[in-house]
């Protein structure tokens, strides 16, 4: 068996795919209606739109598959990601690259695979629109050129996705963004009974550097700030901006020193930042809620206690403004 090989730029490709904030979200219409769509056009019981994260290839929309995701190294859509046109094989028992992997030999027992790369909206190849059968067939050229048709309306949908979740200045998650993964993973931890935490930020003094250096620099700031957050926390963690100077943050799976330890760095990096010295003002404030794993998910409950907490920092500690920085658990 070919494992599955790691093309040229895969930083920067895994780079787009997890800031899309895609990864482990909830089915979608928009894209389910795609993958049944292509399996009655092309008459396969299978079709999936598959996105190749690290190790693995998850499914966003998956018709005809109960499996969710597979390991990446077994997986034809790690080959398909490796060129822009669509990567066929035609009958995988007797392609000497595939007649001895585990989805061939096992179920979903593929013969027959087509695969057309779906992007980023950056145009990064992350994954593919595929068609699966278990018995071996032809594939026209104009077949794949419908393909590649319905591929880049997976394309189109990505973009919108990235649009409707992502602030448009920090690139990072939005309000809703962050509530469409967070409620997964808040679920999550609440099945496998694993610790979350929210982690509500506000910039102090924000309103005096627009007011005496304009929204541009104001904008800056939101900007710098933000990849802080992302260099400071870990890639599982779902980072937010909701709006104004108000970020957010999801830590799933980490107990409390963890994220005492993650404001820490933060706080550390912040004064050691060029922001900061170059706004020596701005300072920071934290409130954080730990989520009882058992106890249903509630994430306004847990936005609410991470706000309430905030400003009752901000009250504590308003007489002591010098270090620039708060951060309490």
């Amino acid at each position: 068996m070919l494992k599955s090989p790691i093309p040229i730029g895969e930083t920067v490709r895994l780079c787009s795919l997890q800031n899309l904030k895609v990864l482990d979200t909830l089915p979608e219409e928009r894209f389910d209606r795609i993958t049944r769509l292509v399996a009655r056009v092309f008459d396969v019981p299978i079709a999936l739109v598959s996105l190749v994260d690290v190790d693995r290839q998850w499914f966003k929309s998956r018709h005809g598959l109960d499996a969710e995701e597979t390991p990446r190294e077994i997986s034809f859509c790690g080959h398909a990601i490796l060129e822009e046109s669509t990567f066929v094989v035609h009958d995988a028992a007797e392609d000497g690259r595939f007649a001895d992997n585990p989805l061939v030999t096992g179920e979903p027992k593929i013969r027959f695979y087509a695969g057309h790369p779906v992007h980023s909206p950056q145009g990064t190849r992350i994954g593919t629109l595929c068609l699966i059968d278990r018995k071996a067939r032809a594939f026209s050229s104009e077949d794949a050129a419908n393909l590649k048709a319905f591929a880049e309306m997976v394309d189109h949908e990505l973009s919108l996705l990235a649009q409707t979740t992502s602030d448009e200045l920090t690139r990072i998650a939005n309000r809703r963004g962050f509530a469409q993964i967070a409620n997964h993973m808040l679920a999550l931890c609440h099945r496998h009974a694993k610790p979350a935490t929210v982690i509500g930020i506000d910039l102090d003094k924000f309103k005096v550097i627009n007011d005496t250096h304009g929204h541009e620099a104001g904008d800056k700031v939101l900007e710098r700030f933000a990849a802080l957050l992302v260099k400071t926390f870990r890639d599982s963690d779902v980072v937010a901006r909701f709006g104004g100077d108000e970020f957010c943050v999801l830590s799933s799976y980490a107990i409390a020193s963890e994220i005492r330890a993650r404001l820490d760095q933060l706080a550390e990096a912040f004064s050691a930042s060029a922001l900061k010295g170059e706004f020596p003002m701005l300072s920071w404030s934290a409130g954080v809620a730990e989520y009882d794993p058992s106890k249903p998910p509630d994430l306004e409950a847990l936005l609410s206690m991470a706000d309430a907490h905030m400003y009752a920092v901000k009250q504590a500690l308003a007489a002591d403004r010098a270090s620039g920085v708060r951060s309490v658990i």
